[in-house]
């Protein structure tokens, strides 16, 4: 049913039937309309059928769609303009509705002054506007035709704004909730980068450390081949030479040199000291520096 602002209204006598063609209490058949008996389904002599809007009694309101025709005789003259389905006239007028004879409580059949609001016209067979009876076309009910309320226009604007401030609500929570989005996503991939780079700085400097260890792990005890406490064969080889290299260069130095007389006196106690002798290191010395 169609809950948009009314575009035409007006004031009927109403009656009620019950069509889903059992033949029960005057049955006359299913409804034109093609849909199936059921509550909400009007009967109009003359709307469209489809039509859709709401009726108002005595402060109770009920929505409808038209989806028959009729009344018949008791529109004529303008009489009767609207038929309701059983069950929706037994809801306004407080009675209850007998499903085996197709009849409501209390014994009336007739519904005066009821209020309609016709807020769609439908697309099927019939006229829009002011009613009229089922076999009197020409005859338009004008009466049943009256300006709508201004309450109910002002009613349908408020509900109209209600709902616009609502939509507009909801759009700017959805706005929000976007860019609450969208900023935590930013965040993330910035935390994302800053974790890279920091990933990258500790590789430069695990790479600044690996070389300065490497540099500081060429120690002397590693150069006598030692590791894990324990030294080589090049590292015990070298720490069995180097005394004997340093008692044989005492000896050497402290040494008279070969052919002097004894009590002359030393010329240059030494190992450079000159030297007539072939072996002494003074004379391999020479050697070496061109001498020999």
């Amino acid at each position: 049913m169609s809950n948009e602002t009314p575009i035409q209204y007006g004031k009927v006598t109403a009656t009620y039937f019950w069509d889903d063609g059992s033949g029960i209490n005057g049955d006359t058949g299913a409804p034109a309309g093609g849909e199936p008996m059921q509550k909400g389904l009007f009967s109009s002599p003359s709307w469209p059928l489809g039509t859709e809007g709401y009726v108002v009694y005595e402060g109770k309101k009920a929505e409808f769609f038209i989806g028959d025709r009729g009344p018949g005789v008791p529109s004529n003259d303008c009489d009767v303009l609207l038929d309701m389905d059983g069950k929706t006239f037994a809801e306004l007028t407080g009675e209850t509705w007998d499903d085996t004879n197709y009849t409501v409580s209390g014994g009336n059949g007739h519904l005066y002054g009821v209020e309609y609001y016709i807020t769609e016209w439908g697309d099927g067979n019939g006229t829009e506007g002011a009613p009229h009876p089922f076999q009197q076309p020409d005859n338009k009910c004008e009466d049943a035709v009256s300006p709508i309320p201004e309450e109910v226009l002002n009613e349908e604007s408020e509900e109209e704004k209600k709902e616009e401030a609502e939509k507009k609500e909801q759009e700017k929570a959805e706005k929000a909730e976007a860019e609450k989005k969208e900023e935590a996503e930013k965040k993330e991939a910035e935390e994302q980068a800053a974790a890279a780079d920091s990933d990258d700085s500790e590789g430069s400097d695990d790479s600044g450390v690996s070389a300065q260890t490497a540099a500081n792990d060429l120690s002397g005890v590693q150069l006598t081949g030692a590791g894990d406490g324990v030294l080589g064969g090049t590292g015990l080889l070298a720490l069995a030479i180097i005394p004997a290299i340093l008692i044989a260069l005492f000896f050497a130095w402290n040494r008279r040199p070969a052919g002097a007389h004894a009590g002359a006196e030393d010329e240059g106690r030494g190992l450079t000291a000159q030297s007539s002798g072939r072996h002494s290191l003074g004379s391999l010395f020479d050697r070496l520096r061109g001498r020999g």
